[in-house]
């Protein structure tokens, strides 16, 4: 049975159906236009991301119904043009859940003058088929010493004081909800939702996330973005940040702030984790050293091939950086001892884990030179069909590893990132035609 009174939250992650069944993707978020009275949002649509992770608006005037497991569109004819949000609009989830508010409701005196949190909105379909915001459901906030969590209320919209677009701008606002979304998604797929959030709230997310988890999102962001979120962290937190990074990628970032600034990030660091930074800093842009990482797995001819395979199941490595290790005389730290040659994880499988890896170097595999252009180590990659090359200075000294993810992240347009994809399912055929924006 089709529902005429829904919670937002409840909504999110629906599959969209069209008239005639086919998927077109999911409900993302709730689209509601704020007004400056004490008047009910209207809601004007909902976010639908497609299968290629693009998001759409479908006004709510092309929802035919809303199911318990899905919503079906009265048409399959809509914009597949990306969604841009207007003044005056605002996203239930990403925006409005988490704030906090005031009740101002005669039946609830203990939340006179108490701070609750917004946990979810209740939306109702009314007799011209419209949609609005009508209830608003809020949670106290823990007290200080008590573990479980507040009591739940759903309140009517009149009764709620603080959400108004200006309140609704202030900065400090919780993410718990929004985070919630977040989990389990690969790192490039968290870049990709970040950027569709309003400044503001990508922000108070980042600033949430631990700095591994943040590292991992931030490499997968355009350098613009990546620029513009490390000056919003402030100094501090941007010297964690960048310790936590892989050293090429932030190497790459600080590549992009003016000297002085750079300098004193990098002084804010750790030691230890800025000295392999500077180095590549070093190196000119597009080429292999410039586009090489210092984690990789290095290791002497006297390793055993259990203990070589036992680094490579490092869960924090790449694949493309799993798929060798490459052995020196001591020390193994970039720049190592002499380099010898690299053993290939296939090669490692097929020996007896008592083996050396001494006895089955590949001395023969061609290294990269530092100073090589972007076109050269393209070649290299191409020729040896390899995802992983060793880069060697003229004294035979191993500096580092240049990975095919790097080579493309630079082959491709710098704006790649954020360029539309193709709207084709698996199978090739489009998604959902048509044109036409909010209409």
């Amino acid at each position: 049975m089709a529902a005429r009174r829904v919670f937002a939250a409840r909504l999110a992650g629906l599959v969209v159906l069209g008239p005639d069944g086919e998927s077109i993707g999911r409900v993302r978020d709730i689209v509601v236009s704020m007004r400056y009275d004490r008047q009910q949002p209207r809601v004007i649509g909902i976010l639908v991301e497609l299968v290629t992770r693009k998001r759409i608006f479908v006004p709510i005037l092309r929802v035919h119904s809303i199911e318990p497991g899905s919503v079906t569109l009265i048409t399959g004819t809509i914009s597949v043009r990306r969604f841009e949000q207007r003044a005056g609009e605002m996203l239930a989830i990403a925006q409005i859940l988490d704030s906090t508010v005031q009740v101002v409701d005669p039946e609830l005196p203990q939340l006179a003058g108490v701070d609750v949190a917004v946990v979810d909105l209740g939306i109702e379909q009314t007799r011209s088929r419209d949609w609005s915001v009508s209830r608003v459901a809020v949670r106290e906030r823990r007290r200080v010493g008590f573990g479980r969590r507040g009591a739940m209320h759903v309140v009517d919209w009149a009764q709620i004081r603080g959400l108004t677009q200006t309140e609704l701008n202030l900065p400090g606002q919780d993410v718990t909800q929004l985070l919630g979304q977040f989990e389990g998604m690969r790192p490039a797929d968290v870049a990709h939702l970040l950027r569709e959030l309003p400044r503001k709230r990508r922000i108070e997310v980042a600033a949430a996330f631990d700095d591994e988890r943040l590292a991992d999102v931030v490499q997968e962001l355009p350098e613009n973005d990546q620029v513009e979120l490390l000056e919003q962290l402030g100094a501090d937190r941007g010297a964690d940040l960048l310790e936590a990074m892989d050293p090429d990628d932030a190497a790459d970032l600080l590549g992009e702030l003016p000297a002085a600034e750079a300098e004193s990030l990098l002084a804010l660091m750790d030691p230890i984790e800025s000295e392999p930074v500077r180095r590549l800093l070093e190196h000119a842009p597009y080429t292999a050293g410039g586009l090489m990482t210092t984690d990789l797995v290095v290791v002497t001819a006297a390793t055993t091939v259990a203990e070589a395979l036992a680094r490579i199941r490092d869960p924090e490595l790449t694949p493309a950086l799993a798929s060798m290790a490459f052995v020196v005389r001591p020390p193994t730290a970039t720049p190592t001892g002499r380099y010898l040659g690299c053993v290939h994880f296939q090669q490692l499988l097929r020996e007896p884990p008592a083996n050396l890896v001494g006895g089955i170097v590949d001395a023969d595999l061609a290294q990269l030179r530092p100073e090589a252009p972007l076109a050269a180590v393209t070649r290299y990659f191409a020729t040896y069909n390899l995802v992983c090359g060793p880069v060697v200075d003229a004294e035979n000294h191993l500096l580092g590893a240049v990975t095919v993810d790097d080579v493309l992240d630079h082959l491709l347009p710098e704006d790649w990132r954020e360029q539309d994809e193709d709207h084709h399912d698996v199978h090739g055929k489009p998604v959902i035609e048509g044109s036409g924006g909010y209409a």
